[in-house]
């Protein structure tokens, strides 16, 4: 190695190297591409100009929104609060399923760099305030791939008391980690198969580097929620689903887990793709988590079945009902249960 660049101003790339063979390794995800003069990486968002990398997406927003935090889903972050959700082009994964596929998936030569709208941190701040959001989002694409901007974002969000939430595949790496946890809330990371394969075939990525982040979030004290899309034929074993869901509870039995209703769609669609993920299925992967601790499993994209609802794991009350991404009722008090005064885990002020 002969030398590093670091830090972002604007434009410029964080943390990327020079190798002894000229190329430059983007050390931002876990790809680690190495780039040569005009290259992009994976994410098809960062490119090698001269000796530096820089984002062609800095500030280029491209879907902006106003959600309920429980759509990320954050169920144990303020519930019932908005969250400002932003994202720009481009990401670090090739899921066949993906549900927001036509602004992740960019391929190399598109012009991404007069994208979107052009935004300052300080304007994704003002308008999350003008609009009563409590947190910002960085959300529908993987965040890592803009992290420069959503870096920003956070610090500025942070110096008006705002939260911030990343919604992420887990795949950055372990310096992005520890330089984005002083100024995130929570972040909800997908699992999205505890084999290898199915991350190798279906999601162009590795399974260790996601394990590695969900436990080191929760060390570097970031709130941590994990979501897994069944998708039948591919992930829905019982004995996969009681992997994660030891995983899990080997690390903290108190991280929500989200088992989520797939839908055919890009390229896992048509005659040949697995079909919607059944609410039989919804309810076993619930229970199975229940089964080996974990204190709070959700089955997701079902509204009206119950399986959003917070319960006490340790007197069973029902604390908030969930109707979709709206909280029906709430009877925590202070980060408790009325019934038994049990603390329950999560950021609620």
């Amino acid at each position: 190695m002969t030398g590093t660049v670091s830090k972002s101003d604007g434009r410029r790339a964080s943390l990327s190297v020079v190798l002894d063979d000229g190329t430059i390794e983007c050390q931002v995800c876990g790809h680690g591409c190495r780039l040569r003069e005009g290259k992009r990486g994976l994410c098809g968002v960062r490119v090698r100009r001269g000796d530096r990398l820089e984002s062609l997406v800095y500030g280029r927003i491209i879907a902006e929104h106003i959600d309920p935090i429980e759509k990320k889903p954050l169920f144990h972050v303020l519930p019932g609060s908005l969250s400002y959700s932003i994202a720009t082009y481009g990401c670090n994964f090739r899921c066949l399923h993906c549900q927001n596929a036509s602004i992740s998936q960019v391929s190399r030569d598109m012009d991404v760099e007069s994208s979107g709208i052009l935004r300052k941190p300080e304007d994704i701040v003002r308008l999350a305030l003008d609009n009563t959001c409590r947190s910002v989002s960085y959300t529908y694409v993987e965040p890592t791939i803009f992290y420069e901007f959503a870096y920003d974002c956070c610090v500025a969000a942070v110096d008006r008391g705002l939260k911030n939430v990343f919604v992420s595949n887990g795949y950055m790496t372990e310096t992005i980690a520890k330089e984005l946890a002083p100024v995130l809330t929570a972040i909800n990371i997908d699992l999205k198969a505890f084999t290898d394969d199915f991350y190798r075939k279906v999601c162009g990525a590795r399974l260790q580097p996601v394990l590695d982040n969900i436990v080191r979030f929760r060390e570097l004290g970031v709130w941590v929620e994990v979501t897994t899309l069944i998708i039948p034929g591919l992930n829905d074993s019982t004995g996969e689903l009681t992997q994660i869901a030891s995983f899990l509870a080997g690390i903290d039995p108190s991280i929500p887990w989200h088992v989520t209703g797939y839908y055919p769609t890009y390229k896992m669609s048509g005659t040949t793709a697995p079909p919607p993920t059944s609410e039989k299925s919804l309810r076993m992967a619930r229970q199975i988590g229940l089964d080996r601790g974990l204190h709070h499993v959700y089955a997701g994209n079902r509204p009206g079945s119950g399986g959003e609802d917070t319960s006490c794991p340790h007197c069973g009350a029902i604390l908030i009902s969930r109707q979709g991404f709206r909280v029906s009722s709430s009877r925590l008090k202070n980060g408790k249960c009325p019934d038994c005064a049990r603390d329950i885990a999560g950021i609620w002020s």
